[in-house]
């Protein structure tokens, strides 16, 4: 995985990378704010606020339903962006990312079910330690500045958009909501005119916008989770050579810095708060919690680490430029940080039962502050090879 070869691509990451290292910080205040709020006398007005009604939908509705989508627009055009013209625009350059996101899908999932064998209703949870957080993980990375080669963060990149790819996947199928067949024809309708738009040359973002927002009040109407029409129209937006005239360079990076700064740290507020009042080892060991937790410390390093290392010992792939294998280790390792990706499949997952939810938000926390710590430690104190 050599960047020396794309100025473009290499200053693009270069941006990604800085910007991903300090909203980490200011995800991980956001996500400990809310904490302290959750277990602090104001917690009937942390809650309420969350509950209160702006319009049709209550405000944490808004930003679950509302900000993510411009969230996941955002990752739809990276994937569309790196599909066509990044790190995963070529075959050979798939494989190795491809193969550890799938384990890495897997493994968390199977620990799950494990754990909850005897709890038939909690098993609907089982793709909440699937997912990674790629703002949180690359964040971490990019604050280990030289003890994390390039081509590491290339290939946590490459392995994160994929990672994301399968959770939209598995959010579409496996989430929804009872379906509304007239708003997801409409959708369908609109989602229809945004291609033909595409192909028609259109290259001015408004008409796509403005359309993306009808897109999205169909989706919501229509029982499919509405981050899905994000993903939608991300793909129906064009992608130019010329990045300076490309609607989709101009919208990525126009976004980049809100949904960093903006958009994850307001999610994590809003849904990071839990009461953790009696909250001791018994608790720790719920099924639900430890799933979670096991699911992403130990479940994403195997299901990565093993699947990466079976590519790279096979031939199908080798290792990151500049890389070893203590490095990919703790690569691995990053890639249990669920945070704000695993909080939102564990609301989908459990949407009408509190307790449950509640396991599950400290299950993702300490799995995904156990994973970055043990990422960082491995990759600060992993031995750096000639050149790097």
């Amino acid at each position: 995985m050599n960047m020396t070869k794309n100025p473009r691509s290499a200053s693009l990451l270069r941006r990604l990378f800085a910007g991903s290292a300090a909203g980490g910080v200011v995800l991980m205040a956001a996500a400990a704010a809310a904490l302290v709020l959750a277990n602090s006398p104001l917690d009937s007005a942390y809650a309420a606020a969350l509950g209160a009604y702006l319009g049709p939908l209550s405000l944490l509705h808004w930003v679950n339903d509302g900000l993510m989508a411009v969230f996941f627009l955002l990752v739809g055009l990276e994937i569309k962006r790196e599909m066509v013209e990044g790190h995963l625009a070529r075959r050979a350059q798939r494989v190795l990312p491809g193969l550890a996101a799938a384990g890495g899908m897997a493994v968390p999932a199977l620990v799950f079910l494990f754990c909850n064998l005897d709890e038939p209703a909690n098993r609907r949870g089982w793709a909440i330690p699937a997912a990674t957080d790629i703002a949180f993980a690359l964040g971490v990375l990019g604050l280990l500045g030289r003890h994390a080669p390039a081509s590491l963060r290339v290939f946590l990149t490459a392995l994160a958009i994929l990672d994301n790819l399968g959770a939209v996947v598995i959010v579409a199928l496996f989430y929804p909501a009872g379906l509304d067949t007239f708003s997801l024809g409409l959708a369908a309708t609109v989602m229809a005119v945004l291609i033909r738009l595409n192909r028609a040359g259109v290259v001015r973002l408004l008409p796509y916008l403005l359309l993306g927002g009808l897109l999205w009040w169909f989706t919501l109407r229509s029982g499919v989770h509405a981050t899905i029409a994000g993903v939608a129209l991300a793909f129906a937006i064009p992608l130019r050579r010329d990045h300076d005239a490309s609607p989709l360079h101009r919208l990525e990076h126009g976004l980049q810095p809100w949904a960093v700064f903006g958009i994850l740290p307001v999610f994590g507020f809003a849904n990071a708060g839990v009461s953790l009042a009696g909250v001791g080892l018994g608790a720790l060991a719920a099924p639900l919690t430890l799933g979670v937790g096991l699911g992403l410390l130990l479940g994403k390093l195997v299901g990565v680490f093993g699947a990466a290392a079976l590519a790279i010992r096979t031939g199908l792939a080798a290792l990151p430029q500049g890389a070893g294998w203590w490095q990919l280790l703790g690569t691995a390792l990053l890639c249990g940080i669920g945070l704000t990706m695993s909080l939102f499949i564990a609301l989908l997952a459990f949407p009408d039962s509190p307790d449950r939810q509640a396991e599950v938000k400290i299950g993702i926390l300490a799995g995904s502050l156990l994973a970055g710590l043990a990422g960082a430690a491995v990759l600060r104190l992993a031995p750096r090879r000639g050149g790097e």
